[in-house]
């Protein structure tokens, strides 16, 4: 359904739409920097305001809370990684997880070293994660991580219940409630998860996984997707569950942000500005 349509409800379109969010953020910039923004006018102020939303270029510099606000902010936040630090992959250079946080930090300075730490280990599995890991590699996992985090969060308590012993009708769904409990998950607890080697049955995950899609409130990738992955097979682990979703085209296609692998270190409008330097 087209949401500009008028069968929409206005309270569903703002909701879809993130305009109170951005407005909110327009407004809240502007009595900030009053005296800077005035003198050129607040009709311009806010077209170019929404116009850098837009073109994905407003999240550069801004604090973690904003640029996780929408899932607008999240594709165009990755997509201003990528740009920004191709060259590291023409380059072939080999980084550490923590040289990833301080480029991320270099863009967002409060970028919290947890998103970066669960996506090294995507790449790494259970390796330990100051190994060092590809610009593609880390890229793409960083992607999934970032964009879908909270199904993520709540698909590792679902496998960490199962790993448990404990039986799929009695595996607790997580609710929108606890999803926010689950950011507080330690970095031990994510490494035991990702050094199962024998996972869990994919069949089980993939049962709570399909509950879960069915009652969870936030973005969460295809379920055909993760069928696919599950159906390649009969056991499955945390993190090479994420590595498959993470290398994904169709995935990749649906977030937006990044060419498909093959066209990663290729951005024709940045390398024509470096050629003018």
């Amino acid at each position: 359904m087209n949401r500009l349509s008028s069968s929409v409800p206005v309270d569903e379109y703002l909701a879809d739409s993130s305009v109170l969010v951005y407005l909110s953020d327009a407004v809240t910039q502007l009595l900030e920097h009053k005296e800077e923004y005035t003198q050129f006018g607040v009709v311009r102020y806010f077209a170019e305001y929404f116009s850098s939303v837009k073109n994905s270029n407003h999240v550069l510099f801004r604090e973690y809370s904003y640029i996780r606000a929408t899932l607008h902010n999240r594709a165009s936040f990755i997509r201003v990684f990528w740009r920004c630090y191709r060259q590291i992959g023409k380059s072939g250079d080999m980084l550490s997880m923590l040289e990833y946080r301080s480029l991320l930090q270099l863009l967002c300075p409060d970028f919290p070293v947890e998103v970066v730490q669960s996506a090294a280990r995507i790449v790494l599995m259970d390796d330990a994660i100051d190994c060092l890991m590809s610009f593609p590699d880390f890229l793409y996992a960083f992607q999934l991580q970032f964009y879908y985090q909270e199904f993520l969060d709540s698909v590792l308590a679902i496998y960490q219940d199962l790993l448990a012993g404990k039986s799929p009708n009695t595996v607790i769904v997580p609710t929108s409630t606890s999803i926010e409990l689950l950011h507080s998950v330690t970095a031990e607890e994510n490494e035991k998860a990702g050094q199962q080697q024998d996972g869990v049955e994919s069949s089980t995950l993939a049962e709570c996984v399909e509950a879960l899609c069915d009652r969870f409130k936030h973005c969460h990738p295809s379920r055909s997707c993760m069928k696919e992955v599950f159906n390649q097979t009969e056991k499955v682990c945390y993190f090479s569950f994420l590595m498959s979703l993470a290398k994904h085209e169709t995935i990749n296609e649906t977030i937006g942000a990044l060419p498909s692998k093959a066209e990663l270190l290729i951005d024709q409008e940045m390398d024509q500005e470096l050629d003018k330097l």
